[in-house]
C-alpha cells in the first residue's frame, strides 16, 4: 500500500501538471478569454495541494511552468500562468494557514501586485493589448480594478477549491 501511496504522490500531480499545460497552450490559441482560460489552468495546482499537499502543489507548477515557458507560442499565456495563476494556489494556500483575514488579504494582493507590476513592466504592450480598452488606457484606473477582480477571483477560487473537496476529490481518491 506505501508504494502505490508513493506512485499516487508522484503520479497525480504530474497529470495535473500536464493538463495545465494543455489549457495554457489552448490559451494561447484562442482569440479571446486567454486569462479566463490561464486561470482556470492555475486550478490544477491547487487540486494537487489539495490532494497531495503543498509540495505536490510546487511540483505539479515547477513541471508545467516549465513546458509551457518551452512549448506554449504565446510566452504572455506561459508567463501568465508561471508567475501568477500557477503559483497563486501555493501562495494562497500559505497565507490562509494563519486564519488571520487581514494578514491573509495582505499576503495576497501584496503578491498580486508585486507579480502584476514585474507583468506590467517587463510585457506591458502584450498586457495593455489583453484589457479592455478603457483599462489600458488609464493606469489609474488600472490597479484598482485589477484589485477588484483579483478579490472575486479568490472568492471565486475558494469557491471551486471547496467544490473540488466536495465532489471531485472523494471520486478520485
Amino acid at each position: 500500500m506505501r508504494r502505490k501511496n508513493t506512485a499516487v504522490k508522484v503520479a497525480y500531480p504530474a497529470v495535473l501538471g500536464a493538463l495545465a499545460v494543455i489549457l495554457v497552450y489552448l490559451a494561447s490559441l484562442a482569440p479571446t478569454g486567454r486569462w479566463g482560460i490561464v486561470a482556470l489552468a492555475g486550478l490544477l495546482p491547487a487540486a494537487a495541494v489539495v490532494s497531495v499537499g503543498l509540495k505536490a502543489g510546487f511540483l505539479c507548477w515547477a513541471g508545467a511552468s516549465l513546458l509551457v515557458l518551452l512549448l506554449v507560442p504565446d510566452k504572455f499565456c506561459a508567463l501568465l500562468f508561471t508567475v501568477l495563476f500557477g503559483l497563486y494556489p501555493m501562495v494562497k494556500s500559505m497565507a490562509e494557514k494563519p486564519r488571520r483575514r487581514f494578514v491573509e488579504y495582505l499576503v495576497k494582493l501584496g503578491f498580486f501586485n508585486m507579480v502584476f507590476t514585474g507583468l506590467y513592466l517587463g510585457m506591458m504592450g502584450a498586457l495593455l493589448a489583453s484589457l479592455p480598452g478603457p483599462l489600458g488606457d488609464s493606469l489609474w484606473a488600472l490597479y484598482p480594478a485589477a484589485n477588484i477582480v483579483f478579490v472575486l477571483y479568490d472568492y471565486g477560487f475558494s469557491k471551486l477549491i471547496a467544490v473540488y473537496i466536495s465532489r471531485v476529490q472523494r471520486a478520485v481518491h
